[in-house]
């Protein structure tokens, strides 16, 4: 039995094979292909124009973040603008002063002896070491204390009459 359903698996793939041979149906096929590469092209579109990249400058960055919280003259004592109050403009910047205090994060701290350092990661991911009387953030703010789940420190930011303010602030651990 398994002889006689090759057999016949055998002949009907022959038969099957020898209808798909016949070129007769193919010729007006063929005669249509060569009829269409022998017709002209059409005009090509000339490329398009391509305007020069203008880049953009973005100028904001020194100025006050529009998400900090703005400075009310007038609010305290403590926040009066007097002269004496300005930022040290003379002194070399350090590397955390170039990120908005909203973008660096307490990530830990170190304690050797009688000092604590706090670690600080910045918006790009690199971890710094700060300690008391280091500089971070955009407003010129100097680090009074490092404890173990906070930084305080002040910032000194204009107060909008010429006249410049300190201002506290706090940079806690991110959990």
């Amino acid at each position: 039995m398994p002889l006689l359903h090759k057999t016949c698996s055998l002949v009907s793939l022959c038969v099957l094979l020898s209808a798909c041979g016949g070129n007769a149906s193919m010729d007006d096929l063929q005669q249509y292909i060569v009829e269409v590469s022998l017709r002209p092209g059409g005009p090509v579109e000339p490329m398009p124009q391509f305007l020069p990249y203008e880049a953009f400058t973005y100028s904001a960055a020194s100025l006050r973040s529009p998400f900090d919280v703005p400075i009310m003259a007038g609010t305290s004592a403590a926040q009066e603008p007097t002269n004496e109050v300005k930022p040290d403009f003379d002194r070399t910047p350090e590397a955390l002063e170039s990120f908005a205090l909203s973008n660096l994060t307490m990530v830990g701290m170190i304690t050797r002896g009688n000092a604590t350092i706090a670690l600080i990661q910045d918006e790009n991911g690199m971890i710094h070491r700060v300690g008391r009387g280091s500089y971070l953030g955009r407003n010129h703010g100097r680090v009074m204390s490092v404890a173990p789940n906070e930084i305080e420190l002040t910032e000194i930011v204009p107060s909008g009459d010429g006249a410049w303010v300190e201002r506290p602030r706090t940079l806690a651990m991110q959990r």
